[in-house]
């Protein structure tokens, strides 16, 4: 590769620099210390904020690839995807009837792929690192979830009211919970818990694998606390990806259960299964809440939601090429043209939807290309190998998926919140299947 050639130049020329500077020789520190911003400042700050740290991150990265001589960029075959979707990506910012505003949403989509380079570079030599960085991101979820009782309990209203209650009685109501993600929504907390909620599992099965039985029960009240607010954000899309992520648990740690343990195991998933349904039947919010699902056109924000898809699937077929171009006020400048009346838009309620208007329809395909290989790549891991990258793969398998789901209905994926922590969750499985020595 080019790029690899001029690397080593450089590296040749500045490794005197590398070899005086104890900075430099320390800069994994630096590296690791902005991951973990990235991840706390997630929870109370502005996205421009988070997205400073992420910045942080990819400047020091540029330093240790320029300085430290042997490093090298190496591209999975998923990459070359990913490298795909962005060379698209560029052409259609580039030929965006509206250039200024597209270019500003291209930033923000610079930054979070830029991340994940930064983040793959670091966790490639400090894969030790891995369990801290879940570690980290779970003390945040358990951080969040402690707000989001308190703010049940407080009945916190207007701003947690989105729902339609022209067919509710008020004991249908619920109380919509927001953590304190900024800005402040059930729909995006419900998104970053769901994303999240899978690094709690660290605190759980690496105890376990340790023997360590009271810390592994700890780590299960987390999970628990977690699950519970993501209930009480009343996010419709959140629980169709928590019960997917339920499932897939439990398949997964059946799979590496010893056989003497199997029979019990599922008489306990039987068990959680019926209390579960029993809440939801004998709680008539949450019962209504989830009903409304398979209510249709029959609840006004399914209805809206069909109104907004209506109008995107005309978006794409006269942009399926190059899309529009990416970011959301360039999206809602366009979405203008062909909104159905009294129905705006801020996106369009699918990430699938959105990459296909936004980039077109190639940019869809190599985006899903890559994201699928991740999966394929984790799964053959996890069926073939028994050890503790089994639990990091297992974790990051868990949050791409309910991202994944969640994608169907929404589009908060899009925030920094949810982008960066799918970023490191797609890192980890990179790093861990790519890797030499397992």
């Amino acid at each position: 590769m080019l790029i690899n050639a001029l690397l080593g130049k450089m590296q040749s020329v500045l490794q005197p620099v590398y070899d005086k500077s104890v900075v430099l020789q320390k800069i994994d520190w630096l590296i690791f210390a902005n991951i973990l911003f990235v991840i706390f400042s997630s929870a109370f700050s502005q996205s421009d904020n988070i997205g400073y740290f992420a910045i942080f991150a990819m400047i020091l990265t540029g330093v240790k690839l320029l300085t430290k001589s042997g490093l090298r960029f190496e591209l999975t075959t998923a990459e070359k995807f990913l490298l795909i979707y962005f060379l698209i990506v560029v052409i259609s910012v580039a030929g965006s009837s509206l250039f200024y505003l597209s270019l500003k949403g291209f930033f923000k989509t610079f930054i979070y792929l830029g991340f994940y380079v930064s983040f793959v570079h670091y966790i490639k030599d400090n894969r030790s690192k891995i369990k801290y960085i879940l570690i980290a991101m779970a003390m945040a979820v358990v951080g969040e979830s402690i707000i989001a009782l308190k703010q049940n309990f407080l009945s916190v209203s207007e701003i947690s009211g989105w729902q339609d209650m022209s067919r509710l009685n008020p004991e249908e109501v619920m109380t919509r919970v927001y953590g304190s993600l900024k800005p402040y929504n059930p729909n995006l907390f419900g998104g970053y818990m769901l994303a999240a909620l899978p690094s709690t599992l660290v605190l759980v099965y690496l105890p376990l694998l340790n023997k360590h039985y009271k810390t592994a029960l700890f780590g299960v009240g987390c999970f628990v606390l977690a699950a519970v607010s993501i209930v009480l954000t009343g996010c419709r899309g959140a629980y169709i990806g928590l019960f997917l992520e339920f499932v897939l648990l439990a398949l997964l740690t059946y799979r590496f259960l010893k056989p003497e343990f199997k029979k019990l195991f599922m008489t306990l998933a039987a068990a959680f299964s019926a209390f579960v349904f029993m809440v939801i039947v004998s709680t008539a919010s949450l019962r209504a809440r989830i009903f409304s699902i398979f209510a249709m056109r029959s609840d006004s924000s399914n209805s809206f939601r069909f109104n907004v898809y209506n109008s995107c699937i005309d978006m794409f077929k006269d942009n399926w090429l190059l899309g529009i171009g990416v970011g959301n006020q360039n999206f809602r400048e366009i979405y203008g043209l062909y909104m159905k009346t009294g129905f705006d838009a801020l996106s369009a309620y699918n990430i699938y939807l959105e990459t296909a208007v936004e980039s077109g329809v190639f940019a869809l395909l190599a985006f899903l290309t890559f994201i699928v290989l991740n999966i394929k790549a984790a799964i053959k891991y996890i069926l073939i190998r028994k050890n503790a990258n089994v639990i990091y793969l297992a974790i990051a398998l868990i949050s791409l998926i309910g991202i994944l789901i969640h994608g169907f209905v929404d589009t908060v994926f899009f925030r920094p919140q949810i982008q960066f922590v799918f970023w490191m969750m797609i890192g980890i499985i990179r790093v861990i299947t790519n890797a030499k020595k397992n």
